[in-house]
């Protein structure tokens, strides 16, 4: 394997510190949960119902879905360029999808029963019940070509797992999307542009994502790493990293420029948004910069460069989906003598200590791989 071998990133001591963090955090979750239940999250009745939790799992789930469109390219489409980090995407999309899965069953508190009823709901009408649905095809689709790929002799047949896979994986992205978008009670969510929108930043998620985690395999630096993975990453990867980002700045400003325009009922939140440092921070720092260091060649292909705008591309996503999520609740449905303009909401400290589960444990998961399993593509050795 072409993984670190001495310093800290090395994939055993990255799954036991991972291991040691999910411990405690976890620990922390379970005796507030047991102790006060649900009251144990900020999120209230009155309007803001989904948290910090559920930003988390959509932004692992949609990372997940991503890292499986950057394997596609070589398992689907066959774009040899891409073959080399097909296994290491395969292998992140499992782990990202394990980290968001448990924070979603740890903030639904009775997950088994949501599992167990919602196929026979037959709901049909509701994004919800489709999204539930293709979660699970996806996550067995994606147990079958992780299987396929580590633990089986050969390629056939990986075509024709990989297919179903890359479906499914757009199926739950557009769906994610409809969620939000049809929501016509929520303008600030409500739009045909969203599922759309997060196909694009499902994808920029997934390169940004198997740009860092290359990195982390490899101690932080090229040595080591295979010249064709270190072409992918200042050539055509970085090339469709920064048409990404490009487009993910046209859906920020674009709709905080519509946003801050309009004087339709429930837009009003975009002057509270485009006021905080948070927002400036995501623009500037997570989105502008990124994309200047990705488009200029020189700058393209210098590792601790790619490395730069990928760190920050995976930060300012995790900002714009809180403010997604979180903004398109904070006006009132209901406009009674106890409604405030805008709601408020901060996430408790356990909802904090969610979002350390989840990382915690895609970690151990991917550190695991990294450590027992061969993630570079056969046939690719040592720069």
């Amino acid at each position: 394997m072409t993984v670190a071998t001495t310093g800290f990133t090395r994939p055993d001591y990255v799954f036991f510190g991972a291991i040691g963090g999910l411990l405690i955090a976890l620990a922390f979750v379970l005796y507030n949960m047991m102790g006060v239940g649900h009251a144990a999250f900020n999120t209230t009745s009155m309007g803001v119902v989904w948290g910090l939790p559920i930003i988390v799992y959509d932004y692992f789930l949609l990372t997940s879905t991503g890292l499986v469109f950057i394997a596609s390219l070589s398992l689907v489409f066959g774009i040899k360029v891409f073959e080399p980090i097909a296994k290491r995407c395969v292998w992140l999309a499992l782990a990202g999808l394990t980290g968001g899965v448990a924070v979603l069953f740890l903030e639904l508190g009775y997950p088994i029963r949501a599992l167990l009823l919602t196929p026979f709901a037959m709901q049909t009408s509701s994004p919800l019940f489709w999204k539930i649905l293709l979660v699970g095809l996806y996550t067995a689709l994606l147990l079958l070509v992780t299987l396929r790929l580590h633990f089986m002799r050969g390629t056939a047949g990986v075509r024709l797992l990989s297919v179903p896979l890359f479906l499914a994986a757009v199926g739950i992205t557009l769906v994610a999307g409809s969620l939000y978008g049809l929501m016509s009670m929520r303008p600030f969510w409500f739009g045909g542009e969203i599922p759309v929108v997060f196909l694009i930043e499902s994808f920029m998620g997934g390169i940004a994502f198997a740009i860092f985690f290359t990195f982390l395999a490899h101690g932080f630096t090229t040595r080591g790493m295979p010249d064709d993975v270190k072409s992918l990453f200042g050539g055509v990867l970085g090339q469709l990293f920064a048409v990404a980002i490009f487009l993910h700045l046209l859906f920020v400003s674009g709709r905080a420029i519509t946003g801050l325009y309009s004087n339709a009922e429930g837009l009003q939140v975009w002057d509270h948004i485009v006021a905080s440092p948070l927002f400036h921070a995501a623009l500037w720092g997570g989105i502008v910069l990124p994309l200047v260091l990705m488009m200029v060649p020189g700058l393209r292909r210098q590792g601790p460069i790619q490395l730069l705008a990928a760190t920050l591309v995976m930060l300012s996503l995790f900002v714009s989906r809180y403010e997604f999520v979180i903004g398109g609740q904070l006006v009132p449905l209901f406009k009674g003598s106890w409604a405030p303009p805008l709601l408020s909401y901060v996430p408790s400290p356990t909802e904090w200590a969610l979002l350390l589960v989840g990382v915690f444990l895609a970690n151990v998961v991917n550190a695991f791989g990294e450590w027992k399993l061969d993630l570079e593509w056969e046939g690719h050795g040592k720069g």
